[in-house]
């Protein structure tokens, strides 16, 4: 029954913001690759350009959770809620990612990155790109418009929004070319206070005092998603990702989809220690990918 749980169950934004990638062996090594060059007249002959080269290690952490149950309340468990335990130690496994990448985004202030600059930082710089910032804010007092910057309105998190995919906008590579000229596709990840807000920045026709929603309005050139994640520490801000390019702002490293181990009933294990064992074990990691795609927005007054 665990296995099949963990067959149907998802975690959508994960998929969203991670470049899935499998592993097979204890760490894997990136070659991260520049930009091809822009194309220019053809004057004087060829002028073949080389790619830049950054790379950086990965390792595998090896995971586990188990239940040890006893099989004498197995047999006297009529209302089935052993085995919803067993479900949701599945639920725990299918949930697991979605754990580490939380933790991976609320360290992106203070941890390195490919570039070996903080995830959000001010102060990217790439070859030919110029210093660039992925970590802005937005100052609801001088925009009006209204809340504070741990209970804002919507529209207070309509433009914050905005702002963040607008900066995104204006990131070069290390060519100095634009890299996300056609973005349109979007996650922003919350904190659960901002959920009502946040849904409503992305849904209701008009905001507060009856102005027209900007991006309601933009809705036929953007697509938004709403992700309130209840394990996020922040209170002042919020993460805008772009999702709709094959590179993502996030790798997730999967050695092994997780396995089951199931020593029940008529198992020699029960038989040698009158209880049964179930246990799940993944094998993977997270890692920070194109901080090009994220753009994290705090709330200040």
């Amino acid at each position: 029954m665990i296995l099949l749980r963990l067959e149907t169950g998802s975690a959508a934004w994960v998929n969203d913001l991670c470049m899935r990638m499998t592993s097979t062996q204890a760490s894997e090594d990136y070659a991260w690759l520049g930009t091809a060059p822009a194309l220019r007249e053809f004057v004087g002959g060829r002028q073949p350009a080389e790619l830049a080269e950054k790379s950086f290690v990965v390792s595998n952490k090896d995971y586990e959770g188990s239940l040890n149950i006893k099989s004498k309340d197995m047999r006297r468990d009529k209302l089935g809620m052993i085995q919803v335990r067993v479900n949701q130690l599945a639920d725990r496994a299918l949930d697991h990612p979605a754990k580490i990448l939380s933790a991976l985004i609320i360290d992106g202030e203070s941890t390195a990155c490919y570039d070996g600059q903080y995830f959000f930082d001010t102060d990217h710089d790439e070859g030919e790109s110029g210093t660039q910032s992925n970590d802005i804010t937005f100052d609801i007092s001088d925009a009006g418009t209204g809340g504070t910057p741990t209970e804002p309105t919507a529209k207070t998190v309509a433009q914050a929004i905005l702002k963040g995919i607008q900066q995104m906008y204006t990131l070069k590579d290390d060519r100095g070319e634009p890299m996300n000229q056609g973005a349109s596709g979007f996650t922003v990840m919350l904190p659960v206070s901002m959920m009502a807000a946040g849904l409503e920045a992305v849904t209701a026709e008009l905001t507060g005092g009856g102005d027209t929603n900007v991006l309601r309005a933009l809705r036929g050139r953007f697509n938004i998603d709403i992700v309130p994640n209840p394990r996020l520490t922040w209170t002042d801000r919020l993460a805008v990702f772009r999702t709709d390019d094959a590179a993502k702002p996030f790798i997730l490293q999967e050695e092994d989809i997780p396995d089951v181990i199931a020593l029940g009933e008529g198992s020699e294990y029960e038989q040698l220690n009158k209880e049964q064992l179930f246990g799940i074990d993944w094998t993977g990691n997270v890692a920070y990918g194109y901080w090009q795609h994220a753009c994290l927005v705090t709330l200040q007054a």
